[in-house]
Order: structure tokens, then C-alpha cells, then sequence
């Protein structure tokens, strides 16, 4: 009996696990012909400022090249190359060894004409009174006076003669005109200099706690950026400046400087930007993007920046229509707004849906189950 009820017992098994598994095709039918759920969103509208960038590049608000003026041997240095010197500070020394000798001869002449002018003035007064006994005559008290005179002047020559000493001596000690940052000179300790005839740059100074960016606009684009400095001048003492991928901090700077006239060979007018410039990561020379508030847009269209694709083709979304089924659509683009928005200008309108994330998952054509998201 028991042999009997065992095929029995596995055909019932059987048959229970051609159901279990005819349930389970079934379920995976029904999955993967369900639409696929993707999230989308309507494009923001706002009123948005509308930058234009222009290429420029950074200069210090001061630098000022520190000089010799006297010719010798370079007998000392003071300073860190690129490093920061405080104004006044000794940055040089040049062998002054003949430079204290002139002076030391220019004061004993100094001295000599004192002396001498002492007698002249005594020898004066001795004919004055020598002439009222006609002891001499009114020549030789002419001659008294003039050569007093004479000697008087030779006092000041001399000390003209001193000053000028003490300041060539003074020249062989250079300091820094300002604070800043000093470049590495050119020569090192022991070097000849020759600065008399025409003044040697030994080093330049640079103070760019404050730097300037300096680029160039357009004539015909000018005027309405003028329209704009009027309608919102607010946005010019905080104008956005990028410095490439190197440097990723926002630097901000103010409108300082737009020229006078037109450069007619180019049809531009230069304009300068000054960057605060405390923490020193900038520095004169570097290239800068200046992002010029030209406009003003009321209607802008915005879409998350992370949504936007890039091809060969440029710029695009994939956006969703009536039907649910994905669509390639191409948009140009403008600015960055609020760190994660990105300005279309073209290609989409408020009422488009568009994939905000997700997009590997998606293709053009696709049916999908949009799920809108704020």
C-alpha cells in the first residue's frame, strides 16, 4: 500500500511547484512591463541677474620697484624672496666705504668755510672802524665786505655739498617704500651694482592686500550695461570674479575704474574690478573671468544644474511629454543662479517636465511613470 500512495504524493508536488512557478513568471511579466518611475520637475521661474563674462587679468593696487642709486659692491640682504616686508624695513645694504669718506671730506670743508667766514666777518668790522681814521681807504672796506660775502656763500655751498653726501651715503642702505610682498632680486650678495648713472631695480615691492582685475567691453554692449549701473548699482560693489579650477573660493569685487574714452583700434573701453585680497591667494598676473552684471532677467527659466546633460551636441535634458515617453531635448544654457541653478535660455518652457536625476536609467523614447517632485 504505501508504494502505491508514493507517486501519488509526487505528483501532487508537482503539480503544486508548476503552479508556484507559473505565479512567479507571471509576477516578472507584470514587473518589467510596468513603466519605469522616474523623478521630474517643472523648471522654476525668477527674476535673475544676468552676467556676461569678460577675460581679464590681476595687477596689484601697488607696486613700486625699490632701486639702487649709488654704484658697489652688494654687501647684504634682508629679506625672504617672496616673502612680506613691512615699509621701512632694510632690504639692502651696498659697501659704503667711499660714500662716508665724501662725506666726511664735504663736513671738513663745511668747516673750513665757518672758519673762514669768521675771519672775513672780524676783517670787515677792522676796516669799518680802520676807515673812519683813514687809516684804509673806501675800496679796501669794499673788498672787506665783498669778501665776507663771499665767504658766507662758500658756508652754504658747503653744506649743500654735506647733504649731498649724507644722502648718496644713505643710498647704499635700501629700504622698502611700503608694505607688500618683495620679488627675488636679480643679483645676490657680492654682486657689482651700478646704480649711479641709471637707477638698478633691485627688487619690486608688491601690496596686494587689494588687487585689480583689469578687462575690456565692448562699445556697442556699454551703453546697456550703463542702463543697468543706473537701475541697480547695488550689484556693481559685488561683481563675481573666477580665477579657473585652481582656485575654487567666490571672489567678489567692485566696480572701480571704467575709462574715459574708447580704444580705437580694438572698439573696447577698459574697466577695472578691485578684489579684496586678504587671505593672498591671488596674485598680480594671474588670468580672471569677470562675470559683469549686464541685465536683468524677470522670467528667468531655471532647472537643477545636476539635471543637465552634455553630448556632442552641446547641452541637454531629458524632459517627459504628455504621453509619459521620454524625450532628448537640447536647451542653451546661461549662468549658475543660487549654487545649483542653471539659467536655459532656450530649448524648454515653465510647463516642461523634465528627469532630475536617474538619467543613466533613461533613454529617448522610453515609457516611463513620472513622479513630480518639488
Amino acid at each position: 500500500m504505501k508504494n502505491n500512495y508514493l507517486p501519488l504524493i509526487l505528483a501532487g508536488f508537482a503539480i503544486v511547484g508548476l503552479g508556484s512557478c507559473k505565479n512567479n513568471s507571471s509576477e516578472s511579466l507584470s514587473r518589467e512591463s510596468r513603466p519605469e518611475i522616474v523623478d521630474v520637475a517643472y523648471p522654476e521661474v525668477d527674476s535673475v541677474t544676468i552676467h556676461k563674462s569678460y577675460p581679464g587679468y590681476l595687477t596689484a593696487n601697488t607696486s613700486i620697484a625699490v632701486v639702487a642709486r649709488v654704484n658697489g659692491y652688494l654687501t647684504g640682504k634682508y629679506f625672504d624672496d617672496g616673502g612680506p616686508v613691512k615699509k621701512g624695513q632694510v632690504l639692502f645694504k651696498i659697501e659704503d666705504t667711499q660714500y662716508r669718506d665724501q662725506l666726511q671730506q664735504a663736513e671738513a670743508q663745511l668747516q673750513t668755510a665757518i672758519a673762514s667766514n669768521a675771519y672775513a666777518e672780524k676783517h670787515y668790522e677792522a676796516m669799518k672802524k680802520a676807515l673812519l681814521s683813514d687809516a684804509v681807504s673806501q675800496m679796501d672796506v669794499l673788498q672787506a665786505e665783498s669778501a665776507m660775502n663771499q665767504s658766507k656763500a662758500a658756508i652754504e655751498s658747503a653744506r649743500a655739498a654735506v647733504q649731498t653726501a649724507r644722502t648718496t651715503l644713505s643710498y647704499c642702505t635700501i629700504q622698502s617704500p611700503i608694505d607688500g610682498i618683495a620679488a627675488a632680486p636679480p643679483v645676490t650678495i657680492g654682486d657689482y651694482i651700478g646704480g649711479a648713472g641709471s637707477p638698478f631695480t633691485m627688487t619690486t615691492v608688491y601690496d596686494d592686500n587689494i588687487v585689480n582685475a583689469h578687462f575690456a567691453v565692448d562699445d556697442n554692449q556699454f551703453m546697456a550695461i550703463v542702463e543697468n549701473m543706473k537701475n541697480n548699482p547695488e550689484l556693481y560693489k559685488s561683481i563675481p570674479v573666477q580665477f579657473g579650477d585652481s582656485i575654487k573660493e567666490p571672489f567678489y569685487g567692485e566696480l572701480a575704474y571704467v575709462a574715459p574714452n574708447v580704444i580705437t583700434g580694438t572698439g573696447t573701453i577698459n574697466m577695472k574690478v578691485n578684489i579684496n585680497n586678504e587671505n593672498n591667494k591671488l596674485k598680480a598676473g594671474m588670468y580672471a573671468l569677470v562675470n559683469l552684471p549686464v541685465a536683468s532677467d524677470p522670467d528667468a527659466i531655471l532647472v537643477k544644474d545636476a539635471s543637465i546633460g552634455t553630448d556632442q551636441l552641446g547641452k541637454y535634458l531629458y524632459t517627459v511629454n504628455d504621453s509619459n515617453r521620454v524625450e532628448y531635448t537640447s536647451i542653451k544654457v546661461g549662468e549658475i543662479v543660487n549654487d545649483s541653478m542653471r539659467v536655459v535660455v532656450d530649448g524648454i518652457s515653465p510647463k516642461t517636465r523634465y528627469v532630475t536625476k536617474a538619467l543613466l536609467k533613461v533613454r529617448s523614447g522610453m515609457e516611463v511613470d513620472p513622479q513630480v517632485i518639488k
